[in-house]
């Protein structure tokens, strides 16, 4: 017999109609939902009580854009000064902060080091350390000096392979990439389009991997089962990116009414991580980041936000991603309010991090809604985040599978 658990909430929300259920109870079998219950109907004999009292039930929110593995990544050289074995470890350290904070499931779009995501993957699904369930890309695909390599060491420091596994020139060494990515255990495919705002070296404007390099990876992820997430900040990446069939354009940051369009006609995913420019000028101004990449953060952070405006006037399909591993783990539901202030209602800024995320991920039957069959992943705040979404970022209640992970909720019913 399934175990049965009962959570009593002030409210639950129910994010594809929008409707807040007041005073509902969600019946959860050993790790799924079973049944959304109104205040009068009967519950099992055995089940076990969580009562939340007038906390607001959701569920657990998506991160399509994240980076577990390793410490923050900075103006330095990434993955040069720590072993695969310790950026594994501080995955782990990563993956509990991420899923305390109320992010049950994430896209982990790419490490320096390759495969150290698929590790960290399995180890969670297999119960050893706690995270939220991930998709994982294995590596970056990326040309050679380009936005996903190693930059910024002497020219005669050779690295081993796998912090340079995904570095290609040609299509066919794209495709090629794609098969060992597959084989490794990828679950989604991660190209550097265009330079980045932290890679030494490169710009955000100027396009890495050309159109048939991109199209090469696509066809070939696609015959794998697996999509592509474009990491693109140019107008020009942006366009070759969506016309190649990438499923979502990452960043975004300096994309034009042509791109826009674009997105919108074919239904690509963008993921803007508006939270990361303010994070990136504050900590970089106070630590003395060199002066090629805080210009580069200047030249992108309000190009984004205004582009990302014009994409939500234009009906742009938008999933939550706040590329976590450039700011403290953890902080990824700050991003919430900047989705707000620049455009988005607070309901579809939830629904960005909820319905919309599963739909990119292609979890649409996995995750994103509290339904029965549904895995029991849910989260909970003191007061309603339709009318603050600020109220995210200190969840007091997190259960992923039936399983309590943070229970805060004394606390917040004390401060409610």
């Amino acid at each position: 017999m399934p175990e049965h658990i009962v959570v009593d909430a002030g409210a639950v929300l129910d994010v594809r109609t929008g409707r807040s259920l007041a005073n509902h109870r969600i019946l959860v079998a050993d790790d799924r939902v079973e049944a959304i219950l109104g205040p009068d109907e009967t519950i099992p004999d055995d089940a076990r009580r969580i009562d939340l009292g007038t906390l607001t039930v959701l569920p657990g929110l998506i991160d399509c854009h994240t980076h577990l593995v390793g410490e923050l990544e900075f103006s330095g050289v990434p993955g040069a000064s720590t072993s695969a074995a310790e950026e594994a470890f501080v995955g782990v350290r990563n993956a509990r902060a991420t899923l305390e904070a109320g992010f049950t499931s994430v896209r982990d779009v790419g490490t320096f080091r390759a495969f150290v995501d698929v590790a960290l993957r399995d180890a969670i699904e297999r119960g050893w350390v706690a995270g939220p369930r991930m998709q994982a890309a294995g590596a970056y695909i990326t040309a050679p000096g380009g936005g996903g390599e190693v930059t910024g060491l002497a020219r005669d420091i050779v690295l081993p392979a796998d912090l340079r596994f995904g570095v290609v020139r040609t299509p066919e060494e794209a495709r090629q990439r794609v098969r060992d990515l597959a084989a490794g255990g990828a679950d989604v495919i991660k190209l550097i389009v265009t330079g980045a705002v932290l890679t030494r070296g490169t710009r955000p404007g100027v396009v890495e991997l050309d159109e048939p390099t991109v199209r090469a990876a696509v066809e070939e992820a696609t015959a794998h089962g697996l999509f592509v997430a474009a990491h693109a900040h140019g107008a020009d990446g942006i366009r070759i990116a969506v016309r190649a069939g990438v499923r979502s354009i990452e960043h975004g940051s300096l994309i034009d009414d042509e791109g826009i369009a674009l997105l919108a006609r074919t239904g690509t995913y963008l993921v803007a991580d508006l939270y990361d420019g303010d994070w990136i000028a504050e900590v970089g101004r106070r630590d003395g980041w060199p002066a090629e990449t805080m210009r580069k953060n200047d030249e992108t952070t309000d190009a984004q936000r205004a582009g990302f405006r014009k994409a939500v006037e234009a009906g742009v399909s938008i999933a939550f991603g706040t590329d976590s591993g450039v700011y403290p783990h953890g902080r990824n539901a700050r991003q919430f309010a900047y989705y707000v202030e620049y455009g988005l209602s607070p309901l579809e800024a939830i629904r960005s991090a909820t319905v919309y995320a599963a739909e990119l991920m292609g979890w649409a039957d996995r995750v994103g809604a509290i339904e029965p069959g549904l895995p029991a992943d849910l989260v909970a705040v003191a007061g309603d985040p339709l009318a603050d979404v600020g109220l995210l970022t200190d969840v007091a209640f997190v259960m992923k599978g039936g399983s309590v992970v943070r229970d805060a909720r004394d606390r917040a019913l004390n401060r409610a």
